[in-house]
């Protein structure tokens, strides 16, 4: 299935039914008085965050959804029937804007949560309700409201703890592969990642965190270049970003401190917030280096980029994954309760239903 995080759609919940001028005419009863019923109410339109579901492309193609209309009213003080509301089932973590002035609408985080997001007409009344001392034979009756009709922006952040950031080829889905189960594509090209992927990391039997890897930055990404800023709005609600770098690439001439200073330009310019988010530095691919390279390795980019915590570890061997993993479970431990849930049974963006969860490399299991 395609992987679709933005959509646009229209939604026009349902009209409230008239209400009936209606009298009661039987045999024997003379003057028998109003009657008339209310008309019903209009179907609602509500937003369920669902987990089963992990992309919009159901409404990329379906841009128009519409509730009906409720039932007039009648004779006999019979009312008119309520209108079913229409249920629009989005993805865990789709924030809901208004089309035309950008306000917040809703933001589904949590698993079943329900938004109305265009309420239906109320139902009409009918001239049973105008009846007095004085108008013994009222005609009046009131229409059915018209239902809201709204234009809405749907975007999708996915929930994750934990996010990957890296040039191309850094080896970012090498080191999810290598901590979780799920597998997004390696190949050695660039921006063989073109969607999000999310993995479990299961540190042991009680702890757990999620992983997001989205498409590699390169600089000039705020003009367009590569896959520019596309995918970075997977990254709003993680709590913790790693900051991956191939220490050791085949052209012996780039500048690696020059590029790691070019992708955080980049984290800046898209947004402050995510640029101040905690960041931690993975020097990655260390196995091709020899023992007295990685200490000047090290030295270089603690000199120059001052990270908050530095890393070595090499995703395709699994070392230094261990101690990195339980790093990361210390820090979401110490730094709070998750505002989010995510459960084993999430479908996640990029993985099949069998990729849920994953445990550590096995030689490094503890």
């Amino acid at each position: 299935m395609k992987f679709i995080d933005e959509a646009r759609i229209q939604i026009h919940a349902g009209k409230g039914g008239d209400g009936s001028a209606s009298f009661r005419r039987e045999k024997y009863i003379p003057r028998g008085g109003p009657d008339g019923g209310d008309g019903g109410r209009g179907g609602s339109i509500i937003a369920v965050a669902d987990r089963n579901i992990n992309t919009l492309v159901d409404y990329r193609f379906a841009r128009i959804h519409r509730a009906k209309g409720g039932e007039a009213g009648r004779g006999s003080d019979c009312n008119g029937k309520g209108a079913a509301d229409v249920l629009l089932r989005m993805p865990v973590g789709t924030l809901i804007r208004d089309g035309e002035t950008g306000a917040m609408v809703a933001d589904l985080t949590v698993h079943d949560q329900q938004v109305v997001l265009a309420q239906g007409g109320k139902g009409g009344l009918g001239n049973l309700h105008f009846k007095s001392s004085i108008n013994r034979a009222p005609r009046q009756f009131t229409k059915g409201e018209l239902g809201e009709s709204k234009e809405l922006q749907l975007e999708l952040k996915v929930l994750a703890d934990v996010g990957l950031l890296g040039y191309p080829n850094a080896g970012k889905s090498t080191f999810i592969r290598a901590i979780s189960a799920a597998r997004p594509k390696v190949a050695d090209y660039p921006f063989t990642t073109l969607q999000p992927h999310l993995g479990v990391v299961r540190v042991d039997d009680a702890r757990s965190f999620v992983v997001a890897d989205i498409p590699g930055l390169i600089e000039g990404a705020a003009e367009g270049a590569g896959l520019g800023h596309q995918f970075l709005r997977h990254l709003a609600r993680t709590r913790l970003l790693l900051h991956l770098v191939d220490c050791a690439p085949l052209d012996e001439e780039v500048d690696l401190v020059a590029q790691a200073n070019a992708l955080t330009l980049e984290l800046q310019k898209y947004d402050e917030s995510l640029y101040h988010k905690p960041r931690w530095l993975l020097l990655n691919k260390i196995d091709l280096l020899p023992e007295e390279q990685r200490a000047e390795v090290r030295a270089l980019f603690q000199g120059a980029l001052q990270p908050a915590r530095m890393f070595e570890l090499s995703a395709l061997t699994g070392e230094g994954c261990r101690d990195l993993c339980r790093a990361i479970m210390n820090h979401l431990e110490e730094t709070g309760a998750r505002e989010i849930f995510v459960t084993d049974e999430n479908l996640q963006p990029g993985m099949e239903e069998s990729d849920q969860q994953g445990s550590l490399p096995a030689e490094e299991t503890p």
